[in-house]
């Protein structure tokens, strides 16, 4: 992690300046911190033919959007709206893949319609999937290898119990759907979770999709979703990116000599990519002793902004960007929702005041996306800094947007 000191920048910029001229509370994200994540994943599988998909569920900004495609990146959904908007952002239809899980078969044939590549992960959709289209619309097929992997319970997808994909030991049923109605399978995806650290779980879901593959003949790419662990405080683990480069290339190019083709390989980054580009930046409303000896700082946000602390019990570090001072006391950083909503317990802060700004780090990933108006409070504003500017790339909500689509009806 970095080590930080006054002035607290974000891309060059003096973030104090930044939550000055936009208010509080704002997400602020660097550019400049995406290009170089971009950058170090592409160099780091150089050896293959690698097109990785941004997983836009992370933050769907439409700038956010923009800027990854001109990296060079492709796009990862999981919705019909996700397929538009990155349409929308001007990705080619066949640089984006769906992934929905639970939706009916007219989700499918919508995506189908707008020329998205498809990527299927139950038999029943498969199946009807077949009867509609039958060999004119190549899919992917999403395969759960029942690996566990990953940090908290509720980002693991691929354990005996998931809802995500077709289990590994249904391979004879795929088989006879694609048979029976011709289909054809250009491709073959798993996602184990999200915060695996260890490369070996990528290594073992690797090697599940280069077995299924034996079983389809016109592959043209395996992805092996994605899930990288990002280091979200001093000393914490994260996937070391080089390393799982040098030993997936090796097997990669191995298979590929073996399978008779080369494949494309895919990979599917969101948290990756944008999770240490965002910030949070609030500003401090209260101020309360309490009778554990920690003072409790209140702020002008809440889970509505940022809710992973209180759904995943994710750390995410808190600097005191107004006081510079070494010394340090332990505050509870919480926030302005009606319920136990908090930001951080116990944390060495420069000593915090009245009116100070604090920015929560590794707010990328995950914090707009699923921020919401809960207690009917506005979300914020966003911003992306960018060759030494700061650009509005989302208005924060005023009250009316409160009242859009709510029909003024009068029941009396």
């Amino acid at each position: 992690m970095e080590t930080f000191s006054h002035p607290f920048l974000i891309g060059g910029m003096p973030a104090l300046s930044i939550a000055e001229k936009f208010g509080t509370p704002l997400y602020v994200y660097d550019a400049n911190i995406i290009e170089a994540q971009y950058h170090r994943l592409m160099s780091a599988f150089s050896e293959l033919n690698f097109k990785p998909k941004y997983a836009c569920k992370a933050n769907t900004n439409l700038s956010i959007l923009k800027f990854i495609l001109h990296l060079g990146c492709g796009l990862d959904t999981v919705s019909i709206q996700e397929v538009k908007l990155g349409i929308l952002a001007g990705f080619a239809p066949d640089n984006i893949i769906f992934t929905p899980n639970s939706v009916s078969i007219d989700e499918i044939v919508e995506a189908a319609a707008l020329g998205v590549r498809l990527n299927i992960d139950n038999l029943h959709i498969l199946n009807e999937f077949g009867i509609r289209y039958g060999n004119t619309k190549p899919v992917c097929i999403r395969l759960n290898p029942h690996i566990v992997a990953g940090g908290n319970i509720k980002i693991q997808t691929a354990h005996l119990g998931s809802k995500f994909g077709i289990s590994i030991h249904q391979i004879d049923d795929i088989i006879a759907i694609c048979q029976k109605h011709e289909i054809v399978i250009e491709g073959l995806h798993m996602h184990s979770g999200s915060d695996i650290k260890d490369v070996n779980s990528f290594l073992k879901g690797l090697e599940v999709l280069f077995d299924t593959a034996k079983y389809f003949s016109q592959l043209n790419y395996l992805d092996f979703g994605s899930g990288f662990k990002v280091a979200y405080k001093e000393d914490d683990a994260s996937t070391d990116i080089e390393q799982l480069g040098k030993e997936v290339c090796a097997r990669f190019n191995a298979f590929c000599k073996n399978y008779g083709k080369t494949l494309e390989l895919w990979c599917e980054p969101g948290k990756y990519l944008v999770s240490r580009s965002g910030y949070l930046l609030v500003n401090v409303n209260v101020l309360k002793a309490t009778a554990a000896n920690i003072t409790i700082a209140g702020v002008d946000s809440g889970l509505n902004h940022l809710i992973r602390p209180m759904m995943y019990d994710a750390y995410h570090e808190i600097v005191n960007i107004s006081n510079p001072s070494l010394e340090k006391h332990p505050y509870s950083v919480v926030g302005n929702i009606c319920e136990t909503d908090t930001f951080g317990t116990d944390r060495l802060l420069s000593e915090v005041r009245m009116g100070d700004t604090l920015a929560i780090l590794n707010a990328g990933a995950y914090g707009f996306s699923m921020s919401s108006n809960y207690n009917s409070r506005l979300k914020p504003a966003e911003i992306m800094v960018y060759k030494g500017k700061a650009h509005l790339i989302r208005q924060r909500q005023v009250f009316e947007d409160l009242l859009l689509h709510q029909p003024q009806v009068d029941f009396l």
